[in-house]
């Protein structure tokens, strides 16, 4: 859901003076260390973040609307903060707070050396409290979630699936593993500070397997603070239907000079005895909670950095979860999976240490480096039938990923050069009754990457200035140590490249950003020798998949307007896709190739305490394969068209209200009974919501925000996957303390 962002905004620049002193950044923030802007791409796959049924006709006026006013006729000279470069500096300019600055939208983050982003934080009530990352990335723009037959909440982007996406939590890739992907509907966001998801032209400094986008959790991130705000926070929130959830955090601050100790720790808790069911959706079972999707999840954090006098830094983060939960069938297929899982927990854990900005014989650099342990158990019964009372199978799995990153940066005359080493193992323990043993995969990433502005500031008022130039290369590679006592997989290697650039525009109110980039990956453990309890058939001889990304955007400030749009195609060669067997099996394979090709728009606007924003994302998705059936060109879960309008506004008895539309175009599956492609019908959802802040005149008693919502107002059934139905008409209160 759309952020609400309270209390503070600070925005900062740096001096000439400082950019002349020694050729690096100035300043720069980071998830471990200083208050520090001025970031790159870089940055953020180092584990920073930057600060920043029918679609109606309204929705179709509102797109419109703001495509004209992002027209030339509508440019005010307002200078955009440069986030795509930290050694080119934007115009000069002053640290300065604003009190008391309101933004409700998810931002549009000017280009990442090149790329495009759009960033939330995460201090609204509109999210769920101990809320999973699952449910906040269905609110963001672009990114669509979609819950599969497995019960997992995986993401897509331009027309590029879960496994070719990474997800960073403070700098560990939590997607490498026996999958090459998480279930976003367990990991939770209760210590989460800000989501950063950037979109196609993956850095070659992000690791192995990030293709097609990163989406980046921030926990320890931010400036370090000369004193807490909110030293202490309590949620929770009840539904009709029974469902409760509850989180809270306390905070600890010590402060030496320049630097200190910060230590935050909170815990959440879920219940869910199922969600609501549509009042058009059948089930076998009847009943007015969808089937077998009742959840109970329990979560805590701990994270702390630590920052001294000289710059140098260290931080820990740490989140654990536990759970039990059901997969609802797939209503849509004879014989769907009857799948519970009993028994799932996981611990991420981040140690990072850097020495911060030192001189050094050729200027200034600074080293980091990065430990991540990612642990986990899962079991998964098999049912017989939707009364899921006798057991016909069980797996269980144990899995240990170890990741290890070395980053470094060094000034390079006016520009920058940064080196990333990634290297990580994983091992997963399979109990799957045909398919036991253990299986270890081995990523290693080397990435350089080279920033440098072609020319120093421009004329004032120029049309074209501040030109930056982003060239990076990376070599990959995988092996598979052990494979279940199969026959092992010789090692594979490859290369990334990537041409990016930016640069000031319209006499300062934008930046318009664009490149190129090849990025690989690896079939994971699963894909390759996994039957997923009798469901598919495994196929050792699948091969990488080569994604080469171009895009060409501008974002910035119009007016009242913030907004960006960008233009893409992406190439997927070797696509790893699923089709049907003669034994109503699925079974994975690679196709020539998947195209997509499209243009993504966002602008948030504001008048007062008005806010209006919109998203729109208009794509063709092909599957290039002369071999492949006509009924198979069609990818799956790919609509052309996905939008999304969300308007702030305020009202009596000093409530907020808002409201939220999406929309999701046609789309098409793979029906293993018919064994062809099947179409899943658009659908039209509407969120509302109100809030309201208290303020006890009784002293000693904290002030209090209580918020109302009701999700899926019109109770529209919305298949986010064939036969997989979202949850119906929810009514939830919210209240928060701190």
């Amino acid at each position: 859901m759309a952020a609400v962002r309270t209390a503070k905004t600070r925005s900062r620049g740096r001096s000439a003076a400082s950019r002349a002193g020694s050729g690096a950044p100035a300043s720069r923030r980071r998830f471990g260390i200083a208050p520090n802007e001025g970031l790159t791409y870089g940055d953020c796959v180092h584990g920073r973040l930057v600060n920043t049924g029918r679609w109606t006709r309204l929705g179709l006026a509102a797109l419109a609307f703001f495509a004209l006013l992002a027209g030339p006729g509508g440019v005010a000279a307002q200078a955009p903060r440069d986030t795509a470069s930290k050694a080119p500096a934007a115009p000069d300019s002053v640290a300065y707070e604003l009190e008391g600055l309101i933004v409700e939208a998810s931002r549009p983050v000017a280009a990442m050396a090149g790329a495009s982003a759009v960033e939330l934080r995460l201090d609204s009530l509109n999210a769920l409290p101990s809320a999973t990352m699952g449910e906040v990335l269905r609110r963001m723009p672009f990114v669509r979630i979609r819950r599969n037959s497995r019960g997992e909440d995986q993401p897509s982007l331009r027309g590029v699936e879960e496994r070719q996406l990474a997800v960073l939590v403070d700098g560990i890739p939590i997607t490498l593993g026996w999958d090459s992907r998480t279930d976003l509907s367990l990991i939770p966001l209760t210590a989460a500070r800000e989501v950063t998801v950037v979109r196609g032209l993956s850095s070659v400094l992000a690791g192995p397997n990030a293709l097609g986008g990163v989406i980046m959790v921030g926990i320890t991130g931010g400036p370090f603070p000369e004193r807490l705000t909110r030293p202490f926070r309590l949620q929770t929130g009840v539904e009709h239907t029974g469902a409760v959830s509850l989180a809270g955090e306390a905070d600890g601050l010590w402060r030496s000079g320049d630097g200190g100790l910060l230590v935050r720790a909170g815990a959440g808790y879920r219940d869910i005895p199922g969600l609501a069911r549509p009042g058009d959706v059948s089930q076998p079972a009847g009943g007015e909670r969808l089937l077998n999707t009742d959840l109970s999840h329990q979560n805590g954090f701990l994270a702390a950095r630590y920052r001294a006098r000289s710059g140098r830094w260290a931080s820990l983060s740490s989140l654990a979860f536990r759970a039990e939960k059901g997969v609802l069938p797939e209503l849509h297929v004879q014989q769907p999976r009857f799948w519970r899982i009993p028994s799932v927990w996981r611990s991420v854990t981040a140690l990072s240490a850097g020495t911060g900005w030192q001189r050094t014989p050729w200027g200034r650099g600074d080293l980091e480096a990065m430990v991540g342990i990612d642990l986990g158990h899962q079991q998964t019964d098999a049912y017989e039938s939707f009364d899921f009372q006798k057991t016909l199978a069980t797996e269980r799995a144990d899995s240990r990923t170890l990741t290890v990153r070395l980053l470094g940066e060094h000034s390079l005359g006016p520009g920058i050069l940064r080196t990333a080493l990634t290297l990580a193992d994983t091992r997963n323990d399979q109990r799957e009754p045909d398919n036991p043993g253990v299986f270890e995969q081995r990523l290693w990433s080397m990435g350089v990457e080279a920033e440098r502005p072609l020319a120093r500031g421009g004329a004032a008022g120029s049309w074209f200035a501040d030109p930056v130039l982003n060239i990076g290369l990376s070599a990959d590679g995988a092996a598979t140590p052990q494979s279940g006592g199969r026959p092992r997989r010789d090692a594979i290697h490859a290369w990334g490249a990537r041409v990016a650039g930016s640069a000031l525009v319209a006499r300062g109110a934008a930046r318009l950003h664009g490149g190129v980039s090849r990025k690989v990956r690896f079939p994971a453990l699963r894909e390759l020798y996994s039957g997923a309890l009798g469901r598919f058939e495994p196929n050792p001889e699948l091969g990488p998949e080569v994604l080469k990304v171009g895009e060409l955007g501008i974002t910035g400030s119009f007016g009242p307007v913030e907004a960006q749009l960008t233009l893409f195609q992406q190439r997927l060669e070797g696509a790893i896709v699923r089709t049907s067997t003669a034994a109503g099996k699925f079974r994975r394979e690679n196709r020539d190739e998947m195209r997509s090709t499209g243009v993504e728009l966002l602008a948030n606007w504001h008048v007062g305490a008005l806010s209006l924003g919109t998203d729109l994302t208009l794509q063709d998705v092909q599957v290039l394969d002369p071999t492949a059936r006509a009924g198979e060109r069609r990818a799956e879960y790919q609509p052309e068209i996905a939008s999304g309008l969300r308007l702030y506004a305020p009202l009596p008895l000093d409530l907020r209200g808002w409201a939220s539309v999406f929309h999701v175009g046609r789309q098409h599956c793979v029906h293993p009974d018919l064994n062809r492609m099947v179409t899943v019908d658009p659908s039209v959802s509407l969120d509302v919501g109100t809030v309201r802040r208290i303020e006890p005149r009784v002293p000693g008693i904290p002030p209090l925000r209580v918020g109302v919502t009701v999700a899926n107002l019109t109770d529209a059934v919305v298949y986010e996957q064939c036969g997989l139905p979202r949850e119906g008409r929810t009514l939830r209160v919210q209240v928060e303390v701190f």
